[in-house]
């Protein structure tokens, strides 16, 4: 049975950036989505705000496109839209001058919420930030919420979060991931936290080691220039997969509060060991020799010469009790065989096995798959069906999500949820600024490696293959496989 829908308390949500392809193609839909199922109170309103000289019925024009080209199929009814965009308004703003800040200021109503959504690029954040103050568009119950990334390494992270703490409080700032809105991530907490099977066994006694995949089908054409500044490391793994480590690694909290759960992650962040240049791999991906795919990394890059990774792979090690000798292995990367996303939790071999002449006793492997199919799949060891002795193969008990629970209807899109949870005021969700400053304290010695010579250039993978041969290595050094991209 589907669970009733409880509308949020009134709001004015004011959405910077409200022109661009990031609240077109996500933001947008999924305020809709949301108010389509009834969560929006009537008297909510949501306000664009951009340089671009529309007028109110200008923005609702391009939200009505926006949502008939992003929108879920079957879920983008012309009177749905009609009624949606009678809650939008239109102020355009200079983010870096004065005009347009006193109009915003008086669309908005005193006696219910304000969120302040930046989806802009992160230079403007704090110029956006001290004009909320100095106008006085803010009150001490505002919410600002920002994309990231949230700086380029440790010192522009710090040099941010003092800009914003300079006008908001720690408990008033959202820095979204949209990794942490997605259902599958949710339910490893689930998972873990609420099921006495799995949580007495989740450690170094009991765990060989774990794989962590975000792997990407698509290149880096048409953002190339920005991804050439960024690369995966700074794009994907001080972020998204930092976010999954951290889950996958902490402690319990002792409830599930916002500061609870942050605080322990934090801490699988301050307990990682320094990763050396021999335990990691770069590779950028080249076009393919068995394909007619005719671009690679380059032809995009703005940059011949570019040492830029479009793919990483790197083993780390958590320094506690709970994992000391278990590793993590982290992998993600542009134009690879597929776009798959999952967590790999591989428990160690039966320390004896009683079936003489039986091959195939290994350990079971959990894995929880983020895209494209959210679900999660126990690999087990049961006999072979049929005469012939005890033969022994692998069988999967799976729950794919759609599949076994199709009354809970099409999922959130992860940006559904996390938008509702800034109304709610609920920050579980997000990150917290000294949680970025320590991400950035570990990541920015890996990048100082080979930025300095110490490491080697990118090795070159083709597209649609499973990353570079290094990649390989550094698990055949442990005696250990990666498991298979899009199998």
């Amino acid at each position: 049975m589907v669970s009733r829908v409880i509308p949020v308390d009134p709001f004015d949500l004011i959405l910077f950036g409200a022109t661009g392809d990031l609240a077109r193609r996500k933001i947008l839909p999924s305020l809709f989505h949301r108010y389509q199922i009834g969560q929006f109170s009537p008297e909510s309103r949501i306000i664009g705000s951009s340089r671009s000289k529309l007028d109110r019925a200008g923005f609702q024009d391009l939200v009505a496109e926006a949502i008939r080209e992003f929108g879920q199929a079957g879920e983008t009814g012309d009177a749905d839209i009609s009624d949606f965009v009678q809650m939008l308004d239109y102020v355009p703003v200079d983010a870096k001058g004065d005009t347009g800040w006193p109009e915003l200021k008086a669309q908005l109503r005193p006696d219910v919420i304000r969120a302040f959504y930046l989806s802009v690029g992160p230079s403007l954040f704090p110029d956006i930030a001290s004009r909320l103050s100095s106008f006085g568009v803010t009150t001490p119950e505002s919410r600002i919420v920002l994309e990231k990334p949230f700086g380029h390494d440790l010192a522009s992270a710090q040099a941010l979060n003092a800009a914003l703490s300079s006008h908001f409080t720690e408990d008033q700032i959202y820095r979204i991931d949209h990794y942490l809105g997605k259902e599958t991530v949710q339910n490893l907490m689930a998972l873990r936290f609420a099921n006495s099977l799995f949580e007495p066994l989740w450690n170094s006694t009991h765990i060989d080691h774990v794989q962590i995949t975000v792997a990407e089908s698509i290149g880096v054409a048409g953002r190339g220039e920005y991804y050439d500044r960024s690369g995966a490391m700074r794009d994907m793994v001080q972020n998204h997969m930092m976010q999954l480590l951290c889950l996958t690694a902490m402690e319990p909290p002792s409830k599930f509060t916002p500061n609870a759960v942050r605080d322990e992650k934090v801490k699988v962040i301050e307990a990682l060991e320094p990763v050396s240049q021999e335990t990691l791999a770069r590779g950028q991906y080249r076009a393919s020799r068995s394909t007619s795919e005719p671009d690679s990394y380059l032809d995009h890059a703005n940059n011949p010469a570019s040492t830029t990774e479009s793919f990483i792979a790197i083993k780390v090690q958590v320094a506690n009790w709970r994992w000391a000798g278990t590793p993590f292995y982290l992998r993600t990367g542009k134009c690879l065989r597929a776009r798959e996303s999952e967590i790999a939790v591989y428990s160690r071999d039966p320390p004896h096995n009683i079936f003489e002449g039986a091959a195939g006793v290994h350990g079971n492997v959990l894995v929880i798959r983020l895209q494209p199919d959210e679900g999660i799949t126990l690999r087990t060891t049961i006999k072979d069906p049929g005469p012939g002795g005890m033969r022994l193969t692998a069988a999967n008990l799976d729950m794919t999500f759609a599949d076994s629970l199709p009354e809970a209807g099409r999922p959130q899109d992860a940006y559904e949820r996390l938008i509702m949870d800034v109304i709610r005021g609920n920050q579980t969700l997000f990150m917290r600024g000294d949680e970025v400053e320590a991400a950035w304290a570990w990541a920015d010695p890996i990048i100082a490696g080979w930025s300095q010579g110490a490491g080697d250039a990118p090795q070159a993978y083709d597209r649609g293959s499973s990353g570079p041969d290094d990649s390989l290595l550094l698990m055949h050094r442990d005696h250990r496989r990666w498991r298979g991209i899009g199998t």
